[in-house]
Parts: structure tokens; C-alpha cells; sequence
């Protein structure tokens, strides 16, 4: 068979494409695997629920509490960095006072806070402890909460979103916000190690900050170790314990819990015989249209309450002495006044003088001074960018 030129020149040309084709070729190099974060143990202190309310979406880890902690601390949180213009979770919930502003708060007044907008809050602010047991609602009035009709507010991430917006605290903007912290050195690196991804998110922001606020447990007062056995509580500690548990006595313990119940809160919602005329847009009513819960907010925690003033969802009492006295003497009654409230029609519980000094000296046994100085839940020393 005879060769044309035309074919042998084909012939080489593929050859040498072969050849080239060779020598160009590279390795293939898998990804690397995405981190994996490490699980965060919440352990769960003596006589406390076992039940948490942590959603299945955003469990706790180690390196997403921490990236949290940084969050809930960081000024820059309102999306600006102007001093002027920092304001961050803890700018509001501080550690030393319970994780609320404090009666002493160099800038808020009487419980209440106002945004960067000038706006103030329509209810004074609520101490961040123990929510990982609360599964009946956030806030004054329970409006966030598990519910298919409110399927954009239901859990603490959900608060951070509105923290992060509303006028009455950051008047922030999500975009504006996580755009900063995409800018800042080593917060990338955090997200990635929490979350799978240096691409920062609000949505992560939210998840982050959530867990931190998750693992503020508070379970080591003087009644803790009373009941553990560790130590013994005074006879007028004593004396207000058992007050505080009985019917017959200051008949706390219904919408606050006592021997069966640590977290010193039902995280329920009552009207407790403050008013008899009820015109807040934002109170329990608002939430289930139901007109029997109109005046009825939510039982906070006692724990640390001597540090949680001003009292009531407004602020009308400034001292724990004002508190006792108004369920000893001047609790009134109407059509919606909650029925636990047994004292009602003779305006309260009648404590003499000496059961007001005994259930305010139990009350003081639920100061847990570890919480409060806990450095795992204070301000760090340095943020990513400053390491």
C-alpha cells in the first residue's frame, strides 16, 4: 500500500498532540474535607430538666459558642465602627448584672434601653439565663415562640435577627452587617471552623450568638448547694423557703417554682393583679388573642433578681422590698387576674414584717456569684481581628 504524504503527516501530527496531551496532563486533587466542629457539652446540673430546647439545626459546638461569644461582644454588631455607633448584645446584657442593664447603667435608665435610633424599648429588658429550658416563648409576651403561624419568630436566633434591626436596639442592616464582619482578619476562619464556610451569613451570625446565649447556666446559688447538701441555709433563709412554697404563705412557687422546679420560673405567662385596666399593645393578649390574658406577662427568673431591677415588665418597682409589698398588700383584682393569684380579694398575701425580711433573705439565696464572674461568659480580651 502506498503512503501519501498527507496521511504520514496526519499520523505524526496526532502523535505528537498525544505526546503534548501527556505532558500537559495534571493531577486531579480532591477538596479538602470540610472541618468538622466538636460537640459542645452542656452538662446539666443537679435537679434541673434534662429536656433543652436547642434547635436540631444549630446544635451546640465548641467553636460555634466561642465565634458566639465574640459576636454577643463585639460594638461592630450594629454594623458600623464608629465609636459613637458601637452597640452590641452585651451593651445591654451585661454579665455582672444578671446579663441585664442594671439599675446603675451609665447611659440606659430604669430598665429600659433605646436603640441608635434614639427609640426606647417598649418593656424593660429580660436577663439571659437559663433559656436553653425555655420552650414556651421569648420575651414580655412569649412572641416568639414554636408555632406554625409564626413560622419567622420562633427561637433565640430568631431575637438576635431583631436585636441586629429594630430601632429600639442596633437599627443595624443584616447586609451591612455581615459584610463588615467578612472584612474583618481572622472572623472568616471562625465561621469556616463553626459552620463549614469562610462565606460569613447573618443567618450563622444569628446561629452563633444563639449558642453562646444557650450556655449562660446559672445553677450554683446558695439554694443549689442547699439542695445538693453542700451547705445549710440560715433559719430565716429557712423560714422564707418555706413561705415561698406554701399556699398559706407568700405562694411564690406557682408561677416560680421551688422544690421541684431550679430554674425558679414556669416561663409561663400571668396577669398578676398589677392593674385593672389593661391598654399595652404588647402584652400577653397581643400574642393569642385571648381576652384573659390581657395583663398577663411573663414570670421571669428569680435567680439573681436582687440584681434585676427595676421590676415588673414596665419597671414600676425599683427594690425587692416594693415587690414583697405589693403581693402582700396590693394586689387587685379583675376579670382577668390569674386564678393562682389565691390572695386576690383581700389585696395579697398579708406578710407581717418579719415574713418580708424572711422571704427577701431566701430570695437572696438565689444569687449565684460564679454565673455572674463565669470569665467563660465575659467579654473577651481581644477580638479575631486584634490577635
Amino acid at each position: 500500500m502506498k503512503l501519501t504524504y498527507k496521511f504520514v503527516q496526519g499520523i505524526l501530527l496526532g502523535f505528537l498532540l498525544f505526546l503534548v496531551a501527556c505532558s500537559d496532563k495534571t493531577e486531579i486533587v480532591d477538596p479538602p474535607p470540610a472541618y468538622t466542629p466538636t460537640p459542645y457539652e452542656l452538662e446539666i446540673p443537679y435537679a434541673f430538666p434534662t429536656k433543652l430546647n436547642i434547635p436540631g439545626d444549630n446544635p451546640l459546638t465548641v467553636e460555634g459558642v466561642e465565634l458566639g461569644r465574640y459576636l454577643f461582644y463585639d460594638g461592630r454588631l450594629s454594623g458600623r465602627t464608629h465609636p459613637d455607633s458601637l452597640m452590641s448584645c452585651s451593651s445591654c446584657h451585661i454579665q455582672e448584672n444578671n446579663f441585664e442593664p442594671g439599675v446603675d447603667h451609665p447611659v440606659f435608665e430604669g430598665g429600659f434601653v433605646h436603640g441608635l435610633s434614639g427609640q426606647q424599648t417598649h418593656h424593660v429588658v429580660l436577663p439571659l439565663v437559663n433559656l436553653v429550658w425555655n420552650s414556651s416563648g421569648y420575651g414580655w409576651n412569649g412572641s416568639f415562640y414554636n408555632n406554625n403561624e409564626n413560622p419567622n419568630q420562633r427561637q433565640i436566633e430568631d431575637i438576635v435577627t431583631l436585636s441586629v434591626i429594630a430601632p429600639d436596639e442596633m437599627y443595624g442592616d443584616t447586609s451591612r452587617v455581615k459584610a463588615l464582619f467578612q472584612s474583618l482578619d481572622g472572623y472568616p476562619e471562625l465561621f469556616y471552623k463553626a459552620f463549614g464556610s469562610d462565606q460569613i451569613t447573618f443567618k450563622n451570625m444569628a446561629r452563633a450568638i444563639a449558642q453562646f446565649v444557650r450556655t449562660l447556666v446559672s445553677a450554683d446559688a446558695k439554694i443549689d448547694r442547699y439542695l445538693r447538701g453542700e451547705e445549710q441555709l440560715t433559719q430565716s433563709e429557712l423560714n422564707g423557703f418555706i413561705l415561698f412554697t406554701t399556699e398559706e404563705g407568700a405562694d411564690c412557687f406557682h408561677c416560680h417554682g421551688g422544690f421541684g422546679n431550679p430554674l425558679f420560673t414556669t416561663h409561663l405567662f400571668y396577669n398578676n393583679g398589677k392593674d385593672t385596666i389593661f391598654d399595652d399593645p404588647l402584652d400577653r393578649f397581643a400574642v393569642t388573642g385571648d381576652p384573659m390574658h390581657k395583663g398577663a406577662y411573663k414570670a421571669p427568673t428569680l435567680r439573681n433578681i436582687s440584681l434585676s431591677g427595676p421590676y415588673m415588665h414596665d419597671g414600676r418597682f425599683a427594690t425587692l422590698d416594693e415587690v414583697i409589698d405589693f403581693y402582700s398588700h396590693d394586689v387587685k383584682w379583675s376579670d382577668q387576674v390569674d386564678p393562682l393569684m389565691h390572695h386576690v380579694l383581700r389585696g395579697g398575701v398579708q406578710l407581717t414584717p418579719s415574713e418580708k425580711a424572711d422571704v427577701k433573705a431566701f430570695i437572696t439565696t438565689l444569687h449565684d456569684e460564679k454565673f455572674l464572674n463565669n470569665p467563660a461568659y465575659s467579654r473577651p480580651e481581644k477580638f479575631p481581628d486584634q490577635n
